[in-house]
């Protein structure tokens, strides 16, 4: 055998060894995220996560979700959105990606081609542009619901810039959001990915001196409406999903504030 032909069958050996221990880190890591899945991760307020109805939580960077794997989407998705997170940056839009932290299996983002329907956002991507890593997270297919992108782009679109207007003036909200996953949804692709026929947004504010929440349920429809025609109860929510928001906030102002439809205290200017 030639020296040139050992160097190269050397090389050969020493790329695929790296690659080998990269594709070996990568599983490691995802298996630590799948173990690690009923913990709260350090820089998530682990106060105002919500139970999971489904036993199946993920964490990831910049925010936490739970997921149902009958309907092949998050029942919710939590994440703090702080003032310091609000930014302008222009980063470049990925490719969807399957979520492998999700342990049954996250939906395949081919499910919503052709369908008709947007692949709607949860988490959106315009509230994690502090970072690139950040921003392409929310492109897990753990993180997107069938939308039609009328409501996508419209009232929907209309309540997210809301809640970056107060995450920036009452430096930072804590947000809940999902599809209301019962009753007689449609479904899209090979996988039956439910089409929620409702979807919830709920906030809560700790930083502006006195503790507030407020609620938005949407029919998943193109109207064009005042946001504070779709205020409603936390409680409300919680009887529609089954999911309990606030269990960890002291029971009287839990009740207090779950039981209010009053949008009064939230700025809608």
């Amino acid at each position: 055998m030639s020296k040139k032909t050992k160097y190269t069958l050397l090389s050969l050996i020493i790329v695929f060894a790296v690659y080998g221990y990269e594709h070996f880190l990568k599983v490691e890591e995802q298996a630590e995220v799948v173990g690690d899945g009923k913990e709260v991760k350090n820089n998530t307020n682990e106060y105002f996560l919500p139970t999971s109805t489904t036993g199946q939580i993920v964490h990831h960077e910049g925010y936490s979700l739970s997921y149902s794997e009958p309907h092949e989407q998050a029942e919710w998705v939590a994440y703090e959105l702080k003032k310091s997170d609000l930014s302008n940056s222009n980063f470049k839009r990925p490719y969807f990606e399957i979520d492998a932290a999700v342990k049954t299996g996250a939906a395949n983002w081919r499910n919503y081609k052709n369908s008709g329907y947007d692949r709607g956002h949860l988490c959106p991507a315009a509230d994690r542009k502090y970072s690139q890593a950040a921003h392409d997270e929310t492109f897990l297919t753990s993180n997107i619901t069938p939308q039609e992108h009328a409501f996508n782009s419209g009232i929907w679109n209309t309540l997210e810039q809301k809640v970056r207007y107060w995450a920036n003036k009452y430096d930072g909200v804590f947000v809940v959001t999902g599809g209301v996953l019962s009753g007689n949804m449609k479904t899209i692709g090979d996988e039956s990915v439910a089409v929620p026929n409702q979807f919830y947004k709920v906030l809560i504010d700790i930083n502006s001196g006195k503790v507030k929440m407020i609620a938005f349920l949407m029919p998943h429809e193109n109207v064009s409406k005042p946001l504070y025609e779709f205020v409603v109860s936390v409680d409300s929510i919680e009887k529609l999903t089954g999911i309990d928001f606030f269990s960890q906030l002291e029971d009287t102002l839990e009740n207090k504030l779950e039981a209010s439809s009053s949008y009064k205290e939230w700025s809608f200017k």
